[in-house]
C-alpha cells in the first residue's frame, strides 16, 4: 500500500473526527463567562489543534514515502485540489478568514459596540489584535513566497535529471518542500490561536473548519453529479 493510499484513509477517519470536534466546540458557551466555561473552551481549543498537529504528523510521514502521490492528492475532490498550494491549503487563507468573520460579527454588534459593550468574540477584537495579526500576515506571506520560489527552482531543474541518483536528490528536495509548506500551514493555525481569546479561538477554529467541509461537500456532491450525468 503507498503512502498515499494509506493516508487517504486515514484522512477520512480524520476528517469524520474533525466534524465531532467542531460539533463540540459549537455547543461550547457563548461567551464562556465562568472560569470553568473559559478552562472547558481552552481544552476544546487544544484538542482541536492537536488534531490539526495529528494530521501533519502523518501527513510528513507518508510525504516521506510517497511524495507524488501526496502532492496530486487523490483522497481530496477536483475542487479541493484545484485550491491546493504545495499539496494543502495557503496559510494566509486563515487571515482574510479572520478578518471576515471579524467584520462580519462586528455589523451584526454594530448597536451594541456603539453603546460601549464588550462581546468578546471576533467582532470585538482588540487594536492590538489587529496590529498583531497583520504582522503575522506579513511574515507569513514572506514565508509562503521563499516556499513557492523554492517550488519553482525545483520545478526548473526537474529537465536536468540525467540518473538514478539525481532522481532520488530531486525527489528528497520536493518532500522538504512539500513538509515545510505543512509547517507553515500548522505554525499559522497555532499562532493565530494564541493571538486570541479562547472565545476567539473557538470561532476562528470553527469558521475554518466549516470552510473546510463546505469546500469538500461542494467539490464530492459536483463530481457525483458528473458521474451520474456521464452514466445517463
Amino acid at each position: 500500500m503507498s503512502g498515499a493510499t494509506s493516508f487517504g484513509q486515514f484522512y477520512e477517519n480524520w476528517f469524520e473526527q474533525l466534524h465531532q470536534h467542531v460539533r463540540q466546540l459549537s455547543k461550547a458557551p457563548k461567551p464562556p463567562t465562568t472560569k470553568d466555561d473559559i478552562s472547558h473552551v481552552s481544552r476544546l481549543v487544544e484538542t482541536l489543534v492537536n488534531h490539526y498537529s495529528e494530521y501533519y504528523r502523518v501527513k510528513s510521514a507518508a510525504t516521506e514515502r510517497d511524495v507524488l502521490g501526496v502532492f496530486t492528492a487523490p483522497w481530496a475532490s477536483s475542487l479541493e485540489r484545484s485550491l491546493h498550494w504545495i499539496a494543502g491549503w495557503r496559510p494566509t487563507t486563515l487571515f482574510h478568514l479572520v478578518y471576515t468573520e471579524s467584520s462580519i460579527l462586528f455589523e451584526s454588534h454594530i448597536t451594541h459596540i456603539l453603546r460601549g459593550l464588550k462581546t468578546g468574540d471576533l467582532g470585538d477584537l482588540s487594536p492590538d489584535q489587529f496590529r498583531r495579526v497583520s504582522e503575522l500576515q506579513c511574515e507569513t506571506v514572506r514565508e509562503e513566497n521563499a516556499i513557492t520560489e523554492e517550488l519553482s527552482q525545483w520545478q526548473d531543474g526537474a529537465s536536468e535529471l540525467v540518473n538514478d541518483q539525481d532522481v532520488d536528490d530531486k525527489i528528497g528536495g520536493l518532500v522538504r518542500i512539500v513538509q515545510k509548506a505543512d509547517d507553515l500551514r500548522l505554525k499559522t493555525v497555532k499562532l493565530i490561536v494564541e493571538l486570541l481569546t479562547p472565545q476567539q479561538a473557538a470561532e476562528f477554529l470553527v469558521a475554518a473548519a466549516e470552510l473546510q467541509f463546505g469546500i469538500r461537500f461542494w467539490g464530492t456532491n459536483q463530481e457525483r453529479q458528473q458521474q451520474h450525468t456521464s452514466v445517463v
